[in-house]
């Protein structure tokens, strides 16, 4: 089971979650989701648990609990979306011209 974790303190750290879900079972791999540019955290992560039983209960008892001194949400992680298409107001300008009202492509 891929469980998201948001709204976490920027201190937080790979091992941090890691530790925090291990209490509810197995972890296959807990990351804190970091910016390429800053490299500072983002503030959310992921953690996998091979039991979904496991997952399930550390969902319900996680979700909306303060860890750091922030009242973090923990769900189950939904697919990335696809991308393609609708890139949700980019390349508002008129006519042919592709470079779009001024805002700046970014690939997560």
């Amino acid at each position: 089971m891929n469980i998201f974790i948001s709204n976490l303190s920027y201190s937080v750290k790979d091992a941090d979650l890691n530790q925090l879900f291990s209490e509810y079972g197995e972890i296959s791999s807990a990351k804190v989701i970091m910016d390429r540019e800053t490299g500072r955290s983002r503030g959310f992560g992921f953690v996998e648990m091979p039991d979904e039983a496991a997952g399930q209960k550390a969902i319900n008892e996680l979700n909306g609990c303060e860890y750091d001194g922030k009242v973090i949400n923990v769900n189950v992680a939904k697919p990335k979306e696809n991308r393609d298409g609708n890139r949700g107001g980019y390349n508002r300008g008129g006519g042919n011209d592709r470079r779009g009202g001024g805002y700046e492509r970014r690939r997560y």
